[in-house]
């Protein structure tokens, strides 16, 4: 597990309370492409804090969450405490061979060491079983939005990101799938000004800084907010992405 990726032990609660969950277009869409019903077995893998996990569970479909932090998963216990629910990586997925019809993947691959994840869910899907991938992408058009990549990304400190791209190579070997499919759907996220201090507070590296550093980071983002003439004074500050929803199926 990269480094990084341990920060989120500490951020679990600012995650569930800053992430954004993924619009029902996107939902509906891969519901059509996964054919999910009570018949279908799906593997969340790095299912987090269970944002997009509780919206497969609303589509009937047999559900199983994988998560390797333990702080994320505690909170995905509490979140849906009826569904299977499991530690595991990636790179290690604790179940048996051909044994799911789909895996779901949500902000989450590009963590992954991309060539043995792709061998692992190789093995756990059926055959013809498809993998899909989901991101929410910051829309970095919007002033505000821009400004606030501007505070956070000096202090990444080459944590895997997805913007960077590097989760693609694995996609451009052979691995036994075909190949991806991406269909993008616009979204919008309405939260309080702390709300978003609690979105920028959930990223990896912004988690890992020691407390001052953070605290100092957070107070800056506050202070854009207040002031920018696009989120100043507003109870509810509208946060723009683009969700993108990548699919592909074993071969």
């Amino acid at each position: 597990m990269d480094p990084h990726a341990k920060s989120y032990d500490r951020a679990a609660g600012a995650y569930e309370r800053g992430r954004p969950e993924y619009p029902p277009e996107a939902v509906a869409y891969l519901a059509s492409v996964l054919g999910l019903s009570p018949a279908t077995r799906v593997l969340d893998l790095a299912a987090g804090t269970g944002k997009f996990t509780r919206q497969l569970v609303a589509s009937g479909a047999d559900i199983v969450a994988v998560e390797p932090i333990a702080g994320m998963r505690a909170r995905l216990r509490e979140n849906l405490p009826t569904i299977d629910i499991r530690e595991g990586t990636a790179e290690s997925i604790p179940l048996a061979d051909q044994s799911v019809d789909a895996v779901t993947v949500a902000q989450a691959f590009h963590w992954f060491r991309g060539p043995e994840a792709l061998r692992e869910i190789h093995r756990v899907l059926k055959p013809e079983g498809i993998l899909a991938l989901v991101w929410n992408v910051r829309d970095e058009s919007v002033d505000w939005v821009r400004r606030l990549s501007g505070l956070m990304d000096p202090h990444g400190g080459g944590a895997p990101r997805y913007h960077t791209g590097l989760w693609r190579k694995a996609f451009e070997e052979p691995n036994g799938f075909t190949s991806l499919v991406l269909r993008e759907f616009p979204f919008a996220h309405g939260g309080t000004l702390e709300q978003i201090v609690d979105r920028a507070a959930s990223t990896s590296f912004v988690a890992g800084m020691t407390n001052a550093a953070r605290e100092a980071l957070l107070e800056e983002i506050r202070h854009m907010l207040r002031t920018h003439p696009q989120t100043r004074g507003l109870e509810t500050i509208v946060f723009p992405y683009r969700t993108e929803v990548y699919t592909c199926s074993k071969l």
